[in-house]
């Protein structure tokens, strides 16, 4: 994977609310986890945090993260550097750049329907957001209440060193997958479900699987048109992306299979307990996406909603 030196990243997607007041004290996630438009949906390992002992999760206090805007003269001022693609804050911020700017055209291709940016927000530890306080613990996540993707950065140093997937296209992958969920609720997909699940709460778990899954094969559509994303003055935002790069994404989405987690946390594997989907699964739609390119191939509902 090599990005553009001479894309310009556009900070103004993204929230930097690392270091930010407000959020103090709170132990654990009072947050219904994946539910509608107060819950939130994303790569959940705050389980397995708690279990296999992570460097934060559910049992550590915080005192970061306020709610509101955050302040990105920092960032602003870091991401104009000439040395800012070694900044794994502005290389995320790029990602991000390139992951709407493929939206905004793939949206109305695919469903007729305007695509609405979402900004990435930056916390550190803890933050307040529309759908309640969270800590990192929760891993990345899409809030439908307020519309924003959040993230910890300090999620990749988990995903490398716990989960072993080191590679560094699993960062895009991860946030891909968020702005997947955001997708599904700009087209009413995510609502859909969670009506679904109300009326048939005995397959709640099952329909979850199918939001994520869906998740990941746009991921996996918005990877193969990747190369093809440009920043506001036309430069390309990706100079190439490799077959490995893409082996790099799948790789996480393995890692994070319900089946994989729950075995790395000494528990027996459970299918009535999958909300994410098995590794097979999620490697399975990722390359599905990948291979067509096509968002519209990623009907994991198989038009039951």
């Amino acid at each position: 994977m090599e990005l553009n030196e001479n894309a310009q990243i556009d900070t103004s997607e993204v929230d930097d609310r690392r270091g930010s007041g407000g959020g103090g004290g709170l132990s654990g996630i009072p947050i219904p986890i994946g539910g509608g438009r107060g819950g939130i949906v994303g790569i959940i390992v705050a389980v397995l945090v708690a279990l296999v002992g992570g460097g934060f999760g559910l049992n550590a206090a915080f005192d970061g993260g306020g709610s509101g805007q955050g302040d990105n003269t920092s960032l602003k001022q870091k991401c104009s550097a000439d040395d800012a693609l070694q900044q794994l804050d502005c290389r995320n911020n790029l990602y991000v750049n390139s992951i709407q700017a493929y939206w905004r055209t793939a949206m109305p291709e695919a469903f007729g329907d305007q695509y609405r940016d979402s900004k990435t927000v930056f916390f550190s530890q803890g933050v307040n957001t529309g759908c309640g306080q969270a800590d990192s613990g929760v891993g990345p996540f899409y809030c439908p209440a307020d519309d924003l993707v959040y993230i910890d950065l300090t999620f990749y140093q988990l995903l490398a060193d716990q989960l072993g997937a080191r590679g560094e296209f699993a960062q895009p992958y991860v946030l891909a997958h968020e702005y997947g969920h955001h997708v599904q609720d700009l087209l009413g997909t995510e609502a859909q479900m969670r009506r679904q699940q109300q009326r048939d709460p005995g397959n709640a778990n099952a329909l979850s699987v199918k939001l994520e899954l869906q998740a990941d094969c746009y991921a996996g559509a918005w990877a193969k048109n990747a190369t093809g994303t440009a920043d506001a003055k036309g430069q390309k935002i990706f100079t190439s992306i490799t077959e490995q790069d893409i082996q790099e994404a799948i790789d996480a989405a393995e890692k994070i299979g319900d089946d994989a987690i729950q075995r790395r946390s000494g528990r027996p594997v459970n299918p009535d307990e999958f909300t994410h989907g098995t590794s097979q699964q999620r490697k399975q739609w990722f390359s599905k996406g990948y291979e067509t390119g096509d968002p519209k191939s990623c009907d994991t509902f198989g038009g039951t909603l």
